[in-house]
């Protein structure tokens, strides 16, 4: 029987990873699909061909990888581009989820998605649960993080869904504004609800059988 599946999700530097890595600390399965995007655009793999043949070979780095920071810039300053990319790699990301789900032998698992809502994996998990922070501290972190300007940032943030509409969507929030404390315990009591609601949709399934 398929797993209750978690979509965790959030805005650019929300803390989306941190979240995931506690929840893996608690032994649930987490699957990010930005390492699945990762993995696909190795040296070598037909997916990072296709994106050279589409956008040319300036997107590689000296050694042959993809120039994931000049990708970045370019999609987001174009939607077709966007469109684009996502066409090449969103059918690919689906087939590995699918896969990575069917082994998953755990009542519930976490798939962690930062373009959940604009990529249209809304309909592919069972809740949705963001990282949300207020805008201000957002920016200063991801600037903090990756050497953004402010502008960058800010643009990074227009080409996702807003704050209110991320939020608009949750079925549960977890407010990353304080500490590693805080945040923990707030990853405590989602993971307890969900075994609770993993072993019901179980035994639901089970009795329907």
């Amino acid at each position: 029987m398929r797993p209750l599946i978690i979509g965790l999700t959030g805005g650019i530097g929300s803390g989306k990873s941190t979240v995931g890595a506690l929840f893996r600390e608690r032994g649930v399965p987490v699957l990010d699909t930005d390492q699945v995007a990762r993995d696909l655009v190795r040296p070598g793999c037909r997916a990072l061909q296709r994106i050279v043949e589409e956008f040319g070979p300036g997107l590689l780095d000296c050694d042959g990888g993809l120039d994931r920071a000049a990708l970045r810039r370019l999609v987001f300053a174009d939607p077709v581009r966007r469109r684009t990319l996502e066409a090449i790699l969103h059918p690919l990301i689906g087939a590995r989820v699918g896969e990575w789900v069917s082994r998953v032998s755990a009542s519930y698992c976490v798939l962690l998605v930062p373009l959940l809502l604009e990529s249209g994996w809304a309909d592919k998990v069972d809740r949705i649960v963001v990282v949300d922070m207020p805008e201000t501290l957002q920016i200063r972190r991801t600037m903090e993080r990756d050497g953004l300007t402010a502008d960058d940032v800010e643009a990074i943030m227009r080409a996702q869904v807003s704050r209110e509409q991320r939020l608009g969507r949750a079925h549960d929030v977890i407010t990353n504004d304080r500490d590693m404390s805080h945040l923990r315990d707030q990853v405590e009591r989602l993971h307890r609800a969900y075994l609770d609601l993993g072993a019901r949709r179980h035994h639901t399934t089970a009795s329907q059988e």
